[in-house]
């Protein structure tokens, strides 16, 4: 048995609640139907576009060192969702776009974005040396700074970036 074998799923318990990060390879095949219409009551659309461009095939998170992410509850639940891309905007292949990162309102503040964040960026380290993202949200910032994410200035398509590799 090799020992640096990939973990696959990672489980967090917090506060007598058990969650799950898995790797979704079809969207498809999950109900994301609460999480689009809790978004879109928040006034977001990403993750609308997220099961639009995945539908179109336009983005599946299929290209090399891509992945999107899905938390989970015990009972299957999807709460959180998230994923990294090949940066669209960058020339450089080692820029990665953390995208669609979304997590309901009901679980945040119990460590489901961080256990969720920990795991993309986790396996992006291992194709990437940047990771980049786009917030418009005071709590998205917050949240990405407490991280080691740096605000950037001047770049009009991403707002924070990360060192996360070689």
């Amino acid at each position: 048995m090799e020992l640096s074998a990939k973990i696959e799923n990672i489980y967090c318990n917090f506060g007598g609640f058990m969650f799950i990060v898995k790797k979704i390879n079809n969207l498809l095949e999950l109900d994301i139907s609460h999480i689009q219409a809790e978004s879109k009551c928040e006034g977001f659309r990403f993750v609308h576009r997220l099961l639009t461009d995945y539908q179109n095939e336009f983005n599946t998170f299929s290209k090399p060192g891509e992945a999107l992410y899905g938390v989970f509850t015990t009972t299957n639940t999807l709460i959180a969702i998230g994923g990294v891309n090949i940066d669209p905007f960058s020339k450089n292949p080692t820029v990665a776009r953390l995208r669609r990162f979304y997590v309901l309102p009901a679980y945040r503040r119990m460590g489901v974005g961080s256990l969720l964040l920990e795991k993309i960026i986790g396996d992006a380290k291992e194709n990437f040396s940047l990771l980049v993202l786009h917030t418009d949200t005071d709590q998205g910032d917050q949240f990405y700074t407490a991280y080691g994410f740096a605000k950037v200035k001047g770049q009009t398509n991403y707002t924070h970036q990360l060192k996360i590799g070689d």
